[in-house]
Order: C-alpha cells, then sequence, then structure tokens
C-alpha cells in the first residue's frame, strides 16, 4: 500500500468521519490473498485513534490556543478550575472555528477527489497537506525556520514558504506557536499580577501577614474577569489573531 494513501486515508477519517464512513475500501494482494475491507477498516480506525491528537497538535492552531488558556487559569490563581477536560474541549472547538475553511480546502483538493478515483493517492496526498502548508507558513518565526533549517544544513529561501519541507516546517510552526503563545500569556498575567500585589501591600499595612495574599485576591481576579467579560474577550482576540 502506498504511503500517501494511508496518510490520506488517516487525514480523511479524523477530520470528516462522515463522507468518508460510506466508502468501501479494498486492497488485492495479487494471487496470494486479500483482506477484507472491514479489516483494512478497523486497521485504520486504531491507526487513526492513535495518531489523531498528535496530528490535531502538529498542523492547527490547538497548541497555541490550549498554551494561552492554560497560562490564563494560572494568572486567575485557579489550579482545577475550568478542569483541563474543559480547557481542551474549549480549544478544540476553537480550533475547529479557525480552521474550517482549511479543513474544508483539503477535502474539496485532495480527498474528495480521491474516493471517487479522479487522482491517485499520492497527488491527493499533496493537494490535502496543501492549505495546511499555508497555514503553517503564515505563523512561522523566520528566526526559528532559518535555525531548524540550519540544523539540517538546508539552503532555504528568504522567506518561509509552504514548499519548505514537513519535517522543518512542522517543528518550526510548533515551536512559533508556543513562543507566541507565552508572549500573549506575559501580557495575560499582567493584571492579576497588579492586583496581587495591591492586596498584598494592603494586607501588609494592615499588619495581616500571616494571611495569605493569594487566597484574598482570588475574589478580586475574579471579579475582575468577570467584569470584564475575560472569557469571551480572551476568545475573541484569540480567534481575530488568524484572521
Amino acid at each position: 500500500m502506498p504511503s500517501g494513501f494511508f496518510a490520506v486515508a488517516v487525514f480523511a477519517l479524523i477530520f470528516f468521519p462522515a463522507e468518508v464512513s460510506a466508502q468501501e475500501i479494498a486492497l488485492s494482494l495479487g494471487d496470494d490473498g486479500s483482506f477484507s475491507a472491514r479489516t483494512i477498516q478497523l486497521f485504520l480506525l486504531i491507526t487513526v485513534l492513535s495518531l489523531a491528537p498528535g496530528l490535531a497538535i502538529m498542523v492547527t492552531c490547538f497548541p497555541f490556543l490550549v498554551t494561552v488558556l492554560s497560562i490564563l487559569r494560572q494568572a486567575i490563581g485557579l489550579q482545577q478550575s475550568p478542569p483541563n477536560m474543559l480547557l481542551i474541549s474549549l480549544a478544540l472547538f476553537l480550533t475547529y472555528f479557525i480552521m474550517e475553511p482549511v479543513f474544508e480546502r483539503a477535502w474539496i483538493n485532495g480527498i474528495q477527489p480521491l474516493t471517487v478515483n479522479a487522482i491517485d493517492p499520492e497527488t491527493a496526498f499533496t493537494r490535502a497537506i496543501e492549505p495546511f502548508r499555508v497555514f503553517m507558513a503564515a505563523r512561522l518565526d523566520p528566526e526559528t525556520f532559518y535555525a531548524m533549517a540550519e540544523l539540517r544544513d538546508e539552503t532555504l529561501s528568504s522567506e518561509p514558504t509552504p514548499d519548505a519541507p514537513l519535517s522543518i516546517l512542522i517543528p518550526s510552526f510548533l515551536l512559533s506557536e508556543i513562543a507566541r503563545a507565552f508572549q500573549i500569556g506575559f501580557l495575560i498575567f499582567l493584571p492579576f499580577l497588579i492586583i496581587d500585589l495591591v492586596v498584598a501591600a494592603v494586607l501588609m499595612s494592615m499588619g495581616m501577614m500571616m494571611v495569605p495574599p493569594a487566597i484574598v485576591s482570588l475574589p478580586f481576579k475574579l471579579a475582575f474577569f468577570v467584569l470584564a467579560d475575560g472569557w469571551n474577550l480572551i476568545a475573541s482576540s484569540l480567534v481575530r489573531s488568524y484572521f
């Protein structure tokens, strides 16, 4: 089985399960035997379940979103609220909202023609991954991109392009997204840090040195976040950063 067909099948089952579920899969091994379609579907399903988290993290905006949301929770001072599952779910749905045009282009250009045997698997994989290449190239930090290229001793163009090798493009994209998330996290931390400092100074002036400032400042930080409509503000700002 060509490696391109396997990659396309995994991609399609992750992002477009409804369309792919109705397709029949057949694999001929010549005169020696063959696999049934159900066996191949089961094999692909197990593979997809193991690769889906990694694929979602590698080529989408998910790492940026989940990092910012985690930093926000730490800035407020809440250790387990919102719980991890809720933060990850919010990041996933925001990822789907942002990446839906990319998913649609990948499906129309690459996966859909393959399901009707209009193109071969290698061409389908190239067309399906192209929208993700464009998306990642637009978010790359050039310095990170060139640093990764130097580790491979490869000479690339003056600007990051979608045609760069995936082995350089994907890690450069991930490092750029994490670095950008930490920069935004620093800005998110500042107002909550000011509240902590004010509360600590007030407690010191009142002689209440044994009272933990974090406990006293937590209600004020929550009130500040609610009055500022923090969740909508953060979510809308993160989404707008991609458009």
